[in-house]
Formats: structure tokens, sequence, C-alpha cells
């Protein structure tokens, strides 16, 4: 009998050793994307990001496609998410709330900065952002998503300072809209839907390059300064060691299909200083509240 027991109790040991070896698996780094505009099947080049990624970090990663931004900061908020491509005011909106850093962005043609424009159709008699003041009540202006950075808050500012926009409900324009991205926006301009609208330079570039839009139909008639680029983000519990293995991860990236899936040329260095103008811009607009979040 005690020999039973005695061969029993191994038995355990032993089923418990080989349990113990097996372990339970490591949760995956979550990581979340909204596309800038409609990218149509991101499927393959999130794939070979996830797969690039987990290489990086050791770790297994699980990319998930969200389709806004406010989705995204949410999960942030609640620790469902530990990374997130975050549009510019999204970022220091989540930054505000939940205390993320940005650590990489990417380069379009070589350089972190893209700038918010003002198109019209190319047989418009506006060919400034004064032509464009000076007429505002005849103006159907179009913003894109109403938490777009270069979309709506850069250009709203703009306006303000103008003194012919003060809210969604309070302007001198004949009409005022939101699209709700970028190709819309342009694509409404360029169909003469509205007179005039606000976009990110570099999806207006892209969009003429892919065939989208025709530049030839379309003016640019005003352009802000310097913004930088898109960030990538994680909480700020993410240990020093993971942050440095995604920089370096995101800095190799080569594959022209995960590149061009962010209209990229290369991945950056960003540090949470690069969206200070940003930062004062939403603050100066009233949009750094808790829970007010956008791209």
């Amino acid at each position: 009998m005690r020999r039973l027991i005695l061969l029993l109790s191994a038995l355990t040991l032993i089923v418990s050793i080989a349990g113990c070896g097996n372990g339970e698996e490591e949760e995956p780094f979550q990581v979340g994307v909204v596309p800038a505009q409609n990218k149509g099947d991101m499927k393959q080049a999130m794939d070979k990001l996830e797969k690039k990624l987990s290489d990086g970090i050791n770790r297994p990663v699980e990319i998930k496609i969200h389709s806004d931004y406010q989705a995204v900061v949410e999960a942030l908020k609640y620790k469902k998410m530990d990374m997130a491509f975050l549009g510019p005011l999204t970022f220091v909106q989540a930054r505000n709330a939940t205390g993320v850093n940005a650590i990489v962005t990417q380069l379009i043609d070589g350089k972190p900065y893209y700038h918010s424009y003002i198109i019209v159709p190319e047989d418009s008699e506006l060919d400034s952002m004064e032509e464009l003041v000076k007429n505002s009540e005849n103006v159907r202006f179009a913003f894109g998503d109403p938490n777009s950075t270069s979309g709506s808050l850069i250009p709203s500012i703009a306006l303000k300072e103008r003194g012919v926009f003060q809210s969604n409900q309070k302007h001198q324009f004949q009409e005022l809209t939101f699209t709700g991205s970028h190709d819309v926006t342009a694509l409404s301009i360029q169909n003469k839907k509205y007179d005039a609208g606000a976009i990110d330079s570099a999806i207006y570039d892209q969009l003429a390059e892919s065939g989208k839009i025709d530049k030839d139909r379309i003016r640019i008639i005003w352009k802000s300064e310097k913004l930088f680029q898109y960030p990538w983000a994680v909480q700020k519990e993410v240990d020093q060691q993971t942050v440095d293995q995604l920089r370096k991860t995101f800095l190799s990236i080569k594959d022209p299909e995960i590149l061009n899936v962010f209209g990229a040329s290369a991945f950056t260095k960003a540090e949470n200083s690069d969206y200070e103008t940003i930062r004062k811009a939403a603050k100066e607009a009233g949009r750094l509240e808790v829970g007010s979040t956008g791209e």
C-alpha cells in the first residue's frame, strides 16, 4: 500500500510538473488600428505586421481593425488594448485621459509631417482663404470626420480666427457638413457637391497618386502649418524594454504592403513633445475633456 501511495504521488508530481512546463499561453499584446481612409481589405498587411511585431517583442501580438477612434480610446481607457495607431488629436485626448505615450510615427515621402488643406473645385471663384471668408454666406463647406485633426480641428480654428466659424451650429456658411472621411471629402469637392472642404495633405496626395481623385479638377487654397504625423502610442504601463523592441521593429519595416496601408515610406521615432502644438490647439478648442475622443 505504501508503495502504491508513493507511486501515485510520483505520478501526480510528474503530471504537475508537465502542466507547469506547458504553462498557460501568454496573453497577446493587443493593438488597435483605425484606417485614416477607406483602405478596403487590410487583413493581409495586418497579418504581416502582427507577425513582425510578435517576432520583435517575442510575444504573441493581436491586431484588431476598428471602425472609429472612440472605440480605440475607450479600449485604452479600460486597459483592453496595449498599443494603438491614433490620429494626432485622438492621441492628445487619449494621453490626457489615460497617459499613453507616443513611440513611433510614419514618414510620408521621407518626412514625419503633413498639413491640413482647404480644397475647392478647379473652376471655383474662390482662390484664397480670404475669398472663402469674404463669400462664406454662399459657401457649402465640408469638414471630414468631426474628430479629425486636419479635417476638422485645425481648419476650424483657422476659420474661427477669421470670424466665420464658432461651432457646428454657429457659423456663417450657407451650409456646413461633415463627410466622415478624407476620401469622401475629396470626391465631394471634385464632384462639386460642396464648394470647399478640409483634408489631410498626405491622404490627398495618396488619393491623387492612386487615381481615386483627379488633381486637375481640384485646387488647394489654404495650407496649415506643419502637423506631426499619426502616432503609435502605448499604455504607460508598457515597460521600456518592450518600447525599445517595438521601436526597433517598426524602424526595420521595409515591406511595401505594410507601409502602403499607412501611406508610409518608412517609420521613425516619435515623442509626446512632437504633439504639443496639437495639444494646445485641442485645449483652445475645448477638445481635451475626458470622454471627448477622436482622430
